[in-house]
């Protein structure tokens, strides 16, 4: 197998390199470019050829004819049909020679042009007995058996003693069986095989990674010769002993034999045992990945062989974004069946030399032995968020979750396993913060960054007992009288040291660490209060909308929360309006319409945000009943000069309108933008064109 699989992975490296040149530009010059870079399979064993989309041989390393081999077609052969339908590593079968007589398997990849659509296909040809030159006679005898079966039941080559062949058919699922993941082992059987009658013990066992299986035989009746001929002098030597030593040797033997298999059976017990307790010791009982003590270990080793051979060493922190959620929403069952899933995945996605390990919850490391260019992680990062981010169906549920991955390597971020570990911990959690399901290398910048971040942490934790959170406020107008018709309350943080922070630099911060619940809580007593006080002194009743984040629409106390804000203050409820995104909504549509239920039956409205920039649609907008729709801002900046944003425009408030929804449209900025809105009859619009957010001392006597 290891033979067969070397020799099909240094082929298919050559169909991909000429591939990559190929499409990089060099086109029918890639195989004399290659070549002369002896990047090629030696041409003494193996002919690599190109062809056009006709089928036509453009190319080849063994054409000595031009003339020939512009006639030359394949377009009818099965490996050229294959790449017409699918891209892929495909082998064909067997074909003979038209000029040598010799029979040749052909490998082929698929050629795309610059628009991506299929311009011919890249080939290796090679005699079959290539594959069965590890033919052993001396192990495998006259009558034995090694070939290499495709997966469509044909043999593309077997040899029996001298004798090589192929094109043989035979039922593929009869011979080669599924195996048990969690053996190592190849089950065999005796059988007579169909296609020479000869009686074999016979194993087949399907390479993973290429369409084709290794067939393995061993004549039965030449290995059971040895034992016919012990079996004859056995039966020799007990008609000659006697009566009463036969009887003798039969009960020492038994007495013998029960002793023998009472200290194998405790041995047994006892390895067992032990193999039971070293495993548990040693590897997660979730995953069966490695656990943090064993990978400790590991590293450790790493580590120390790297620096002894003056190798490098690279080490991945992997954290699933969001998984809190899936706990929270679908229960932790399917969060340890996700868990499962997705050391699963890690293991396919990576060498086997590679090491996997979880740490604890949804953290998981990988350490990359010999590893030392960054072109390289690149792709096992882009690789591992291929993998995870492949839709999983757990209870019934269908959805997706990403990684954020972070990525150190020895000895440039760390000489020792604690500042490694630390290093990858820094780039994960950066690459968290810009935006998540991504990878970032380790970096000195990170490393300050990282320091700040905390920095920011700390002192947001007593933000709000030391009263830096302020609340802006910014209008909503109505297009057709231009009157005030609400706000927006705004978070604003006034740090005495470092100003006033954006909010995009604490809020995420905030969401992450779980302080938007008690900061939010905060929010909405504090703009309830400020719209009854606007009203005390005399401004009419307006609208009071607060943004909600996933994690205060998914706490336990949010509508008691909600209730008693509106008790203290006094407030109607029908002037309180919460704005949700989609996002925080669709991670669970059930749990999100008994929440938005109660809320609208305590008479609080309900806006979706961002409208326009995610995958809502109609029937999304029927089953939650919103009270008004957001039109995003980036799709009203640019609605005056692209018919596109324009179009889409148009689309939603006529949509908003059918529903009997309010329509807004936030970042209104000019006087274009607000004219067109007003010709396509949306009800009200918010943006520095009219009003810019401030405190609320600025409007205090109701915005104006």
């Amino acid at each position: 197998e290891a033979q067969v699989v070397r020799a099909l992975r240094e082929i298919d490296q050559t169909l991909k390199v000429v591939k990559y040149a190929y499409e990089k530009g060099e086109e029918q010059q890639a195989l004399t470019n290659l070549a002369a870079r002896q990047l090629l399979l030696p041409d003494f064993l193996f002919v690599v050829s190109m062809t056009d989309k006709a089928g036509y041989v453009r190319a080849s390393t063994g054409a000595t004819d031009a003339a020939e081999m512009s006639v030359a077609n394949v377009a009818n052969e099965d490996y050229f049909r294959f790449q017409l339908d699918e891209d892929g590593f495909a082998i064909g079968r067997p074909r003979q020679d038209e000029s040598s007589g010799e029979w040749q398997l052909v490998f082929s990849r698929g050629l795309a042009d610059p628009e991506g659509e299929f311009a011919g296909i890249v080939m290796v040809s090679v005699g079959i007995d290539y594959f069965v030159s590890g033919y052993d006679i001396a192990k495998l005898g006259q009558q034995g058996l090694l070939g290499l079966l495709g997966t469509d039941g044909v043999f593309r080559v077997m040899r029996t003693g001298e004798t090589v062949a192929s094109g043989e058919v035979v039922d593929y699922s009869t011979l080669v069986q599924e195996l048990d993941e969690d053996s190592d082992e190849t089950p065999s059987s005796v059988m007579v095989n169909g296609w020479d009658g000869v009686k074999r013990f016979t194993s087949a066992r399907k390479l993973y990674e290429f369409p084709v299986a290794v067939v393995l035989g061993l004549s039965f009746d030449e290995q059971m010769q040895p034992v016919a001929v012990q079996h004859r002098i056995y039966v020799i030597r007990a008609a000659a002993a006697s009566v009463s030593l036969i009887i003798l040797m039969t009960l020492l033997a038994r007495l013998s034999m029960q002793l023998q298999r009472s200290r194998q059976r405790a041995m047994e017990e006892q390895i067992a045992h032990a193999e039971q307790v070293e495993h548990l010791a040693y590897h997660d009982g979730l995953t069966g990945l490695p656990n943090r003590s064993f990978f400790s270990k590991l590293l450790s080793q790493g580590i120390a062989e790297a620096g002894r051979y003056n190798r490098k060493l690279a080490l991945l922190f992997l954290d699933l974004d969001r998984f809190k959620l899936i706990n929270d929403t679908l229960g932790h069952d399917v969060g340890d069946d996700l868990l499962k899933e997705v050391a699963v995945r890690l293991r396919e996605a990576l060498r086997e030399t590679d090491i996997v390990a979880r740490l604890g919850g949804d953290e998981f490391v990988v350490i990359l032995p010999e590893t030392n260019e960054a072109k390289y992680l690149s792709e096992v990062g882009k690789k591992i968020l291929q993998s995870v981010g492949r839709a999983y169906e757990l209870a019934g549920q269908n959805f997706r979750i990403t990684v954020s991955i972070g990525i150190s390597v020895f000895p440039a971020d760390g000489q020792d396993e604690q500042t490694l570990m630390k290093s990858a911990d820094i780039a994960m959690y950066h690459a968290k913060d810009t935006g998540k399901n991504n990878f970032m290398f380790y970096s000195e910048e990170l490393n300050k960054e990282s320091l700040q971040r905390m920095a920011l942490e700390s002192s947001l934790r007593v933000a709000l007992e030391r009263n830096e959170l302020l609340l802006h406020y910014q209008e909503k107008r109505d297009l057709q009288s231009n009157q005030v018709t609400g706000v927006e309350a705004l978070l604003r943080w006034q740090h005495p040291e470092l100003g006033l922070v954006a909010p995009r630099q604490f809020l995420p911060l905030a969401e992450e660490t779980g302080l938007i619940v008690p900061i939010g809580k905060w929010v909405i007593e504090t703009a309830c209060k400020q719209c009854v006080a606007w009203q005390a002194d005399g401004a009419a009743p307006r609208k009071m909308a607060i943004n909600l984040t996933a994690r205060q629409f998914g706490d336990a106390h949010l509508i008691a929360d909600l209730a008693d804000a509106l008790r203290v203050s006094g407030m109607d409820p029908g002037l309180l309006e919460l704005e949700i995104t989609e996002i925080v909504f669709m991670s669970n549509i059930d749990k999100a319409v008994e929440i938005l239920t109660r809320v609208k039956a305590m008479g609080i409205r309900v806006a979706i945000d961002n409208f326009g920039t995610s995958y809502t649609s109609l029937s999304t907008l029927k089953q939650f009943q919103f009270d008004a729709v957001k039109i995003d801002g980036s799709i009203i900046r640019d609605s005056v000069t692209n018919e596109e944003d324009r179009a889409l425009t148009e689309a939603i408030i006529s949509m908003g309108k059918r529903l009997a929804l309010t329509v807004v449209a936030e970042g209104v900025e000019t006087l274009e933008q607000a004219t067109f809105l007003r010709d396509s009859h949306c009800d009200e619009v918010q943006g520095f064109y009219y009003d810019k957010p401030a405190p609320a001392k600025s409007k205090s006597t109701g915005p104006s």
